[in-house]
């Protein structure tokens, strides 16, 4: 599993105040080896126990594959299916968009994370936020393909209790590049600060 620390998001200072922006992590998967399978993804963002409120949107699909007519939500989650937004909360314990989809080349897309949890860090909550990519070579979601994770996970971000992110990569067809900020306006000195269903 490869692992890498995330930058903090940027930080802006106006009157006193510190806004953070929301930031943006790019998934690239090369499904080339699967190319016509129809098999399932799945896209999950769970809380912990003590966890703050965070959104994740997932946005601006690039695929030669294609949905593969089912779509199945739990939780907080809207829109659908592949290639139109989803927006998935962290509102319950389990908040999960799984569809079948007919696997291309490629699937590359971006997951926008945002909410309080990441723009407005309390200091009190006591369990972070888990964003998971999971693929599947079946429509029902049990065998997990091209990663060595038993639960299909191919990569994975989590929402630190600082507001940073971490992001972990199982799969070796999957890379997330160093993330891009969605920026928020704001007037004053503008500081960079380094800053499946879960199946069992």
């Amino acid at each position: 599993m490869r692992k890498s620390q995330l930058l903090m998001p940027i930080l802006f200072l106006a009157a006193g105040t510190a806004l953070r922006a929301d930031v943006i992590v790019q998934f690239n998967a090369n499904t080339s080896s699967i190319n016509g399978t129809l098999g399932s993804l799945d896209f999950q963002f769970n809380p912990g126990a003590d966890s703050q409120a965070a959104t994740v949107g997932i946005s601006n699909f690039v695929t030669d594959g294609s949905f593969g007519g089912t779509q199945m939500d739990t939780g907080g989650v809207t829109g659908g299916p592949i290639t139109t937004p989803i927006v998935i909360t962290n509102s319950g314990l389990d908040n999960e968009d799984f569809e079948t989809f007919r696997f291309g080349n490629v699937l590359k897309f971006n997951v926008d994370f945002g909410g309080p949890a990441v723009t407005a860090p309390n200091g009190t909550s006591l369990s972070t936020s888990v964003f998971a990519f999971s693929m599947f070579s079946d429509a029902a979601g049990t065998i997990p393909v091209l990663t060595s994770d038993p639960n299909g996970v191919a990569a994975s971000v989590a929402v630190n209790l600082d507001g940073s992110l971490t992001a972990s990569v199982i799969s070796s067809a999957v890379s997330i590049p160093e993330p891009g900020y969605m920026w928020i306006a704001a007037s004053g000195l503008a500081v960079i600060a380094a800053g499946r269903r879960w199946r069992g």
